[in-house]
């Protein structure tokens, strides 16, 4: 599957959503779907919370670009690319 394009607005495939997983520390939010649950932590749970439907690919870099400034740029862009890729081979991510 090809790459997010910077026009690309992602966004939890159909059947996905969140949900929460009731811990003893509390709740944690989870991303369910059709085969299972994923709990998403740190900059993961950062980059699928941007993917309303609504931002584009380059807003979500460029949000996370502002947060992370001693991250390379071009780093950053590579990672997200990568990590959205991977949800969406899962059918958990449409762009």
């Amino acid at each position: 599957m090809p790459p997010p394009e910077d026009t690309s607005q992602p966004r939890l495939a159909t059947g996905c959503r969140w949900g929460a997983e009731t811990k003893p520390g509390g709740e944690e939010r989870v991303i369910l779907f059709p085969e299972g649950a994923i709990k998403l932590q740190g900059t993961g749970r950062q980059i699928l919370e941007r993917c309303d439907g609504q931002r584009t690919f380059a807003q979500i870099i460029e949000e996370l670009q502002s947060q992370f400034v001693d991250a390379e740029p071009a780093k950053i862009r590579a990672d997200i690319s990568q990590f959205l890729e991977q949800l969406r081979h899962k059918r958990i991510v449409d762009y």
